[in-house]
């Protein structure tokens, strides 16, 4: 499923997002016409919105065009909303704006998903708060962490600090039993905000090197919910540990919202 505004999206429609690639987006897993965070999604493009074509989004409207794209399908799926503006020079880019609001459905995966054995990767992305669709970077270092033989990439910056993995945030479980979420430039994703709502937690710098004095490790975000992390590099790490259970457990008893 592609609408554009509401109603059906050609390529020609959306060719922008191939040529220019400028404009930010949020993916949201619904089961059974709910959503976990779904005000948090809508804050986000509209926060990002701002940041990236200065002008307000109608969410109203986007709420609308959602719900017309979710709505009689009772099965889990992932729903992406992208913000761009097909009228974008490439040349002028600080020229006014209209965004435009493609919606997008893809199948969603059954939760908990099985752990993932993960390869640190130097990388720090671009406007790193803003979920924007200039996706190379994180793709071109999962890809890496995959033809090493690892399922996906957890990136670090100059400074050796562990931040995110290619699509997820990640957190740890230290020797004392605590959450700990990296302190770094990162996405704010929905799935963490919601685990911080539900269990304590520490913000604090993680250094790769710290990372082996950890009891457990775990990615998130809206498909995967939480996931165990096997191994970062050649260091395993258990996947069963009781916070990890409480975590995943208070995630998926969370209710969603209505769209």
């Amino acid at each position: 499923m592609m609408e554009l505004n509401g109603a059906p999206a050609d390529s020609e429609a959306v060719k922008a997002l191939a040529l220019v690639n400028y404009g930010h987006f949020t993916s949201m897993r619904v089961d059974d016409q709910r959503v976990r965070g779904l005000s948090l999604h809508m804050e986000r493009l509209q926060r990002d919105c701002r940041t990236v074509f200065a002008t307000e989004l109608d969410m109203d409207r986007v709420r609308a065009y959602v719900r017309r794209a979710v709505d009689g399908q009772e099965r889990s799926f992932v729903v992406r909303v992208s913000i761009f503006d097909p009228a974008l020079d490439m040349g002028h880019p600080s020229a006014s704006a209209t965004p435009h609001v493609l919606v997008t459905s893809r199948p969603a995966g059954q939760l908990p998903m099985p752990p993932m054995r993960v390869k640190t990767v130097p990388y720090v992305r671009d406007v790193a708060a803003v979920k924007h669709l200039g996706l190379f970077g994180a793709l071109h270092g999962r890809r890496a962490a995959q033809l090493d033989g690892f399922d996906d990439a957890l990136f670090y910056g100059p400074d050796d600090v562990v931040s995110e993995g290619g699509t997820w945030n990640v957190g740890f479980v230290d020797g004392d039993g605590a959450v700990i979420w990296p302190k770094a430039e990162v996405l704010p994703g929905v799935t963490m905000a919601l685990l911080q709502q539900q269990h304590e937690h520490t913000v604090a710098h993680v250094t790769r090197e710290a990372v082996r004095g950890m009891q457990a490790a775990f990615a998130t975000n809206t498909s995967i919910g939480v996931r165990a992390i096997s191994a970062v590099d050649a260091m395993p790490l258990p996947t069963e540990h009781p916070v990890l259970a409480a975590l995943r457990e208070g995630y998926l008893a969370a209710p969603g919202e209505l769209i």
